[in-house]
């Protein structure tokens, strides 16, 4: 039998259990290495007075067991925002419950309320159960894209360069 659970958004006092599913997603995707991320700095980021980032929180029996973390882009061809979703994890145990669904439609439902033209994410190539699960709820890969990322390093460097 399914637990019931509840989606809501992040607040002050969540960042240690967001950062512990930080850390559980970076590891199930072999980066676990890459996290720099801290408590106070998710805490900076979230609840300052006009954040850039959002982070939306799955309980189930008072134990945080998913999130959505998401921020606003804009498509200049549709002149309408657009929400991003960085990152959406749901612990092991707890896939199959409906919980990725229910973040996932919770953050449709306020990127249509927002007015978004659109909803974008990415997945890893090797991620087939994910990218089953998008599909079924009607997303459609975006082969024709590629991503570029410009990392900390590479922002320094042209930043010095352009002086």
């Amino acid at each position: 039998m399914n637990e019931p659970f509840l989606i809501r958004a992040a607040r002050p006092g969540d960042e240690a259990d967001l950062l512990a599913l930080i850390v559980e997603l970076a590891r199930y995707e072999k980066l676990e290495h890459e996290v720099v991320a801290t408590p106070e700095r998710l805490a900076e980021q979230l609840f300052c007075d006009q954040p850039l980032v959002h982070a939306r929180l799955a309980e189930c029996d008072g134990q945080t067991v998913g999130f959505a973390l998401y921020f606003f882009n804009f498509s200049t061809f549709l002149a309408r925002p657009g929400l991003y979703l960085e990152d959406l994890f749901v612990k092991p145990d707890w896939r199959g419950r409906g919980i990725g669904k229910a973040l996932l439609l919770h953050l449709a439902q306020e990127a249509h309320r927002r007015g978004c033209g659109r909803m974008e994410w990415s997945v890893l190539d090797w991620n087939q159960p994910a990218i089953d699960f998008y599909r079924s709820l009607g997303a459609r890969p975006m082969d024709e894209w590629t991503v570029f990322r410009l990392d900390q390093a590479a922002l320094a460097a042209l930043d010095e360069a352009s002086e």
